[in-house]
């Protein structure tokens, strides 16, 4: 193994952080990419017309985690980045943000990866990646926390650690950890096109896992690509060809929409919050942290529709919320900007 590697903090965590870690009840532990975005100070222009970039932490997994924690909840991050200034200013990041650090490893040999992240005029996102490769493409299986995997109540990953060797391994010997040990396993394949060598090595890659989710979260988009072009809107094509049989809940996002849910036994949608977008980076993690931050207190929602219903307003706002600011993680709600915005659009 290339490179000397160091653990993340552990010792010195801030506050109530130690209280909070022991509080393994209701773990929510993400894997995967942890990185630097780099977004634009003004909205609706490309990369070369952007005069200056505000650098904001990002990768969807980490994001997870923090929005868990920030909105009360326990979380934990497992990942790989630099031995340098950027990644140890992401592990101190998750640090001041409760969430436990522990699982981190930094590359010595490999760069914290940067991603810029270009805003069109409707909030929208492109992106540009620099990860030649990156730390978190480096992690190892013998580098896991499994005794930290092993606390997770829910194990939530994606699908960018998939795409080379030897974190594809590392994320399937984790998801394989995690399953043994009764966690629930929750995946957003967070589809990032130009990261993958094609667009059938993607379709293949993000798929070769999907019947091991227990959860499962997709866009309309992802669900265009994933079917090869099958409507995103029809239950038929949803059913058919992404609901498996071992899985308890799917959830399609429809941005400002809201969300449509499947299980088993019912189906249905939830409305969206409307806002005015700034920056829609990060929504969707903010999503799938408030609806993991639910679940992981009461695991009945996959049976309790009327609880589900609650649990995804609620994860609808989280989203909402995230999108009126820039860059994903500084603009993750606390639980409290969430219940008030959906005390307001329930009184409105």
């Amino acid at each position: 193994m290339a490179g000397n590697l160091t653990t993340g903090g552990g010792k010195d965590l801030p506050g109530d952080m130690n209280r909070k870690s022991a509080n393994t009840d209701s773990l929510v532990v993400c894997f995967g990419e942890f990185l630097i975005d780099f977004v634009p100070t003004v909205g609706g222009v490309s990369l070369a017309e952007a005069p200056a970039f505000q650098k904001a932490p990002g990768g969807a997994p980490a994001n997870v985690a923090v929005c868990v924690s920030r909105l009360g909840g326990s979380s934990a991050f497992i990942g790989k980045v630099g031995d340098d200034e950027f990644g140890h200013m992401l592990a101190n990041i998750l640090k001041e943000n409760y969430v436990d650090n522990t699982g981190m490893r930094f590359d010595q040999s490999a760069r914290t990866a940067l991603a810029f992240v270009t805003l069109r005029a409707d909030g929208e996102r492109e992106f540009l990646f620099f990860r030649h490769p990156s730390a978190d493409m480096r992690l190892h299986e013998s580098e896991l926390d499994i005794n930290l995997i092993n606390k997770a109540k829910i194990f939530h990953y994606g699908s960018i650690s998939l795409i080379e060797e030897p974190c594809k391994s590392a994320q399937l010997a984790a998801m394989n950890i995690a399953k043994k040990s009764g966690s629930i396993l929750s995946y957003d394949p967070n589809l990032r096109l130009p990261l993958w060598p094609s667009a059938e090595a993607a379709r293949e890659g993000i798929m070769s896992i999907w019947e091991q989710a227990d959860l499962i979260k997709v866009s309309e988009d992802e669900i265009t690509f994933l079917t090869e072009g099958g409507d995103p809107y029809d239950d038929n094509v949803v059913m058919n060809k992404l609901f498996h049989p071992n899985l308890k809940l799917l959830i399609v996002t429809e941005g400002s929409a809201g969300c449509r849910y499947y299980t088993k036994a019912f189906k249905g949608r939830v409305p969206g919050i409307k806002v005015k977008a700034v920056d829609t980076t990060g929504a969707g993690d903010a999503f799938v942290g408030g609806l993991l931050s639910s679940l992981a207190s009461d695991l009945n929602l996959f049976q309790d529709e009327k609880g589900l219903r609650e649990a995804l307003a609620f994860a609808n706002a989280c989203g909402a919320l995230t999108v009126t600011g820039r860059g994903a993680i500084p603009a993750l709600p606390t639980k409290q900007a969430v219940v008030d915005a959906l005390t307001k659009y329930n009184a409105s």
